[in-house]
C-alpha cells in the first residue's frame, strides 16, 4: 500500500496533527480568543493600543472652554461610532418629515442679524423631520422613547440647521460619552433584545452609574416619551446658542418650539398597543394630517439671556442636561412655522436629508456646550459615511437656496461640472473668484464670535456641571398628580424588565432617591425592593420649588379641537338624521370624524337608506381615536356585539371623551361624568369639545382602572 502524503499544513490543522504549524495556529487562535474576550482586567485603550486616562471629558481649553481638535481620543472614538451602520442612521433611524415655512413675526435686529429673523414678509422654506432614537427603520413609532425635531431652514443667506429633540435636556453632559451611552440605550448586542426600547439591563446600568442622565431619565419616564401625535410635542434646541446683532452685541439663547395643537400624549397602554396595531400611527397621523389641510403650527421662540447674566442662575448655562425654568426667563416668540407639504419621495427627501448643528448663518453662534462641540464634528462625519462621500450637500433635498461657490471639487458622487481652470484660493487665473466676503460688508460673511479664551488644555469637568439632582426634583415636584404617578409607572415597567437586581437597586438608593424619596419608594415597592431612607449625596436647592410649565397639562393649545379624530360608531337601523348632526357639529369645529361600522361594509339607516363608512372598528380600534361618538339607533346593535363593547369600554378606559345613548351607557355598566355625555343636542355636542380640547377626562382615572385592558 502507498504511503499517505503528508497533509498541507491547513489539512493538517483541520485534522488536529500536532505540527510546527498547528502550534502557530494555535498561538493565533489564543490571540484571537482574547480578542474576542469580554475585556475584563484589560486597561482602556485607543484603536493604537494606547492606554486611556480620561474617558469622561473631551480635551478643553479650560474647564469651560471651548473642545479642541487635537483631542485624538474623542475624534476617533466618535469616528467609529459615527461609521458603525451603512446607511441607516445610527440613531434616529426611524422617521419621517415635511415641508413647510417659517414667518417671523417682526424685526428682531436688536437680537440678531441672521436675514430670515429680520422681515415679517419673508417666507422662508423649511424642511422637518421627526424622529425616534434608539429603533431602526422598521421599528414602532409609539415606543417609548426621545423624539428627534429637526428643522433646516433654507435661508437666503445660507441653510440654517435647529438639530433638536422633544425634550429641552440630554442624558450626557461631553460628546465623549455620546457613544457610550447609546451603545447601552441600544438593543444587547447579544440577542438584539428590545428593538426600539430602553427596558433593558444595558441602559440602566450606564444611567444608573451615570448621575447626570437623572435629569434626562426622568423626563423619559414621563409621557413626554409617548407623545399623542408628532403635531403635538414641543420641540427643543436643547444647548445654549448665541444670537449676534449688526453691532456685534451676543445674547445667550435657548430655542424652542411651541405647538399651536398643545402639548399631549398617549397612555402607556394605548402606545403598546399601537406599536402592534398600526406601527406607523405617528407618521400617518402627520400625512393625513397635512393631506386633509389640518396643517400642524409651532411658535419658535427663545430664552433670551443676556451676556452679562450667564452666571446668575444656580447651574450652568454650558450644561446640557439642564434648562431654564420658564419662570425665570420667559419665551420670547420670534415666528411661526407651518407644515404644509408632504416628501413627494420619502427615500430622496426624508431618508438623505442630512442635517448638522454646524449649519448656521450670520447672526446665530454656538457657545462651549462640550455636547455641542462634539456634534459639531460628529454629524458631518456621519453623513459622509450615510450618504456616499462629502456631496451630500448636493443632493436636492440639502441644496441650499443661496449660491454655493467655491474649490471643493472631485469626490464621490460630485453633480456638478466644474468650468473654472482653478480650484484654489488665492488665484489670478479665474480672476479671484470665488472670493471673500468681508464680514463688515453689506451681506458680510460669516464671523465668529470673538470670545477671548486664556486656559490650560485640560481634561476635566468644570464645577459647575456638577449637580445632576436639583432640576430632576425640580420636573418631578412640577408635575401633577396623574403625571406623576405615570412616571412612577414608567419606572416600575422599565426596571421590571432589568435582569439583575443590583442595577434595579442602584437606580433606585443612588439616583431616584436623590430625586424624590416618595418616588424612590413607590418604584421600589413596585419592584419588591425596601424604600430608600435618605439620598446618597446632599443635592443643592434650587431658585424654584415648582415650574409649571414643565407640566403637559398647563399647554392644552389655542386651535381647540382641530385636527382630532373622533369615531362615529354606525350600524343598521342607524338614525340617518342623528349621523348628519353629529358630523355636521364636529366639522364645523375642523375636527376629522370617521364613520365606523361593524365591517368595512355600507349600514342601512333606519329609513333603508345606505350609509358608506371609513372603516370597521376592528380595522380603526378606539386608540386610534380621541373622542366616540354614538348617534340614535343603534344601542341594541352595539350592546350585542362584542367588538361595539370592547371598542367603547377601551375607549372609556383610556378617558377619552364620549357620547352616548342612555341604554347603551346602562348596558356597559359605566356611569356619567365630565367627559361622559348622553344625547347629541347642541348643548351635549359643546361639552363634547369641551372635553376633547382637554385630552384626556383624567377625573376618570381611578374609575377606569377597574375596565379589564
Amino acid at each position: 500500500m502507498p504511503s499517505k502524503k503528508p497533509d498541507s499544513p491547513k489539512q493538517s490543522q483541520l485534522a488536529g496533527t500536532d505540527t510546527p504549524d498547528r502550534a502557530n495556529s494555535n498561538s493565533k487562535l489564543q490571540a484571537l480568543e482574547v480578542a474576542r474576550s469580554d475585556a475584563t482586567g484589560q486597561a482602556l485603550r485607543t484603536n493604537q493600543g494606547v492606554r486611556i486616562a480620561d474617558n469622561q471629558n473631551t480635551l478643553k481649553a479650560g474647564p469651560r472652554g471651548p473642545s479642541l481638535l487635537e483631542d485624538f481620543i474623542m475624534r476617533e472614538k466618535i469616528t467609529h461610532f459615527d461609521h458603525e451602520r451603512i446607511p441607516e442612521r445610527i440613531v434616529h433611524a426611524r422617521g419621517t418629515g415635511a415641508h413647510g415655512f417659517f414667518q417671523s413675526y417682526g424685526n428682531h435686529a436688536e437680537l440678531t442679524k441672521a436675514g430670515f429673523l429680520q422681515d415679517p414678509e419673508k417666507i422662508t422654506p423649511v424642511f422637518v423631520r421627526f424622529s425616534t432614537v434608539q429603533g431602526p427603520r422598521g421599528s414602532g413609532d409609539t415606543v417609548r422613547d426621545v423624539r428627534g425635531f429637526a428643522v433646516k431652514f433654507y435661508t437666503d443667506e445660507g441653510n440654517f440647521d435647529l438639530v433638536g429633540n422633544n425634550m429641552p435636556v440630554f442624558f450626557i453632559q461631553d460628546a465623549i460619552k455620546f457613544p457610550d451611552f447609546v451603545h447601552a440605550v441600544k438593543p444587547e448586542p447579544h440577542n438584539e433584545i428590545p428593538t426600539g426600547g430602553s427596558a433593558h439591563d444595558t441602559f440602566w446600568d450606564f444611567v444608573s452609574l451615570v448621575p447626570e442622565s437623572a435629569h434626562m431619565v426622568i423626563w423619559a419616564m414621563s409621557d413626554r416619551a409617548i407623545p399623542r401625535s408628532l403635531r403635538m410635542m414641543e420641540g427643543f434646541g436643547v444647548h445654549t446658542f448665541r444670537l449676534i446683532n449688526a453691532q456685534g452685541v451676543a445674547s445667550f439663547v435657548k430655542f424652542h418650539w411651541k405647538p399651536r395643537q398643545g402639548v399631549h400624549s398617549l397612555l402607556w397602554d394605548e402606545a403598546q398597543k399601537l406599536a402592534g396595531k398600526d406601527t406607523d400611527f405617528q407618521r400617518r397621523d402627520l400625512w393625513e394630517a397635512i393631506e386633509t389641510g389640518d396643517y400642524p403650527e409651532w411658535e419658535l421662540g427663545v430664552q433670551i439671556v443676556p451676556e452679562a447674566d450667564e452666571h446668575k442662575f444656580d447651574f450652568d448655562l454650558l450644561d446640557p442636561t439642564k434648562i431654564i425654568p420658564e419662570e425665570l426667563v420667559p419665551v420670547t416668540p420670534l415666528g411661526k412655522m407651518v407644515l404644509n407639504r408632504n416628501p413627494d419621495n420619502f427615500f430622496a427627501e426624508v431618508e438623505q436629508v442630512a442635517f448638522c448643528p454646524g449649519h448656521i448663518v450670520p447672526g446665530i453662534d454656538f457657545t462651549n456646550d462640550p455636547l455641542l462641540q462634539g456634534r459639531l464634528f460628529s454629524y458631518t462625519d456621519t453623513q459622509i459615511s450615510r450618504l456616499g462621500g462629502p456631496n451630500f450637500h448636493q443632493i436636492p433635498i440639502n441644496q441650499p437656496v443661496a449660491p454655493n461657490h467655491n474649490n471643493q471639487r472631485d469626490a464621490l458622487h460630485q453633480h456638478v461640472v466644474h468650468k473654472g481652470r482653478a480650484s484654489y484660493e488665492p488665484n489670478s487665473i479665474d480672476g479671484g473668484w470665488p472670493k471673500e466676503t468681508p464680514p463688515a460688508a453689506q451681506d458680510g460673511g460669516f464671523e465668529s464670535y470673538q470670545e477671548r479664551i486664556d486656559a490650560h488644555k485640560i481634561r476635566q469637568r468644570s464645577e459647575s456641571f456638577g449637580d445632576h439632582f436639583s432640576q430632576a426634583r425640580l420636573f418631578f415636584q412640577s408635575m401633577s398628580a396623574t403625571e406623576q404617578q405615570h412616571i412612577i409607572k414608567a419606572y416600575s415597567f422599565e426596571l421590571g424588565k432589568v435582569e439583575r437586581e443590583h442595577i434595579r437597586a442602584r437606580q433606585v438608593n443612588e439616583i431616584l432617591a436623590n430625586i424624590d424619596l416618595k418616588l424612590a419608594a413607590a418604584v421600589a415597592a413596585n419592584l419588591g425592593l425596601p424604600a430608600p431612607k435618605a439620598g446618597t449625596v446632599q443635592v443643592k436647592g434650587s431658585q424654584l420649588a415648582k415650574s409649571p410649565s414643565l407640566s403637559q397639562m398647563n399647554h392644552p393649545g389655542v386651535v381647540g379641537i382641530k385636527g382630532r379624530k373622533i369615531a362615529v360608531l354606525v350600524a343598521d337601523g342607524v338614525d340617518g338624521a342623528s349621523v348628519d348632526k353629529l358630523v355636521k357639529a364636529l366639522e364645523a369645529e375642523s375636527a376629522r370624524p370617521k364613520l365606523l361600522g361593524p365591517t368595512s361594509a355600507p349600514v342601512k339607516t333606519a329609513d333603508g337608506k345606505q350609509l358608506p363608512v371609513d372603516a370597521s372598528m376592528e380595522g380603526m380600534p378606539s386608540i386610534m381615536f380621541d373622542g366616540i361618538v354614538v348617534p340614535n339607533g343603534v344601542d341594541k346593535a352595539l350592546a350585542s356585539s362584542g367588538l361595539a363593547k370592547h371598542f367603547l369600554l377601551e375607549g372609556y378606559k383610556h378617558l377619552k371623551a364620549m357620547v352616548l345613548t342612555k341604554d347603551l351607557l346602562n348596558s356597559l355598566g359605566l356611569k356619567e361624568d365630565k367627559g361622559l355625555l348622553l344625547g347629541d343636542e347642541q348643548k351635549v355636542i359643546d361639552a363634547f369639545v369641551k372635553a376633547v380640547e382637554g385630552h384626556r377626562v383624567w377625573e376618570r382615572e381611578a374609575a377606569a382602572e377597574s375596565i379589564p385592558a
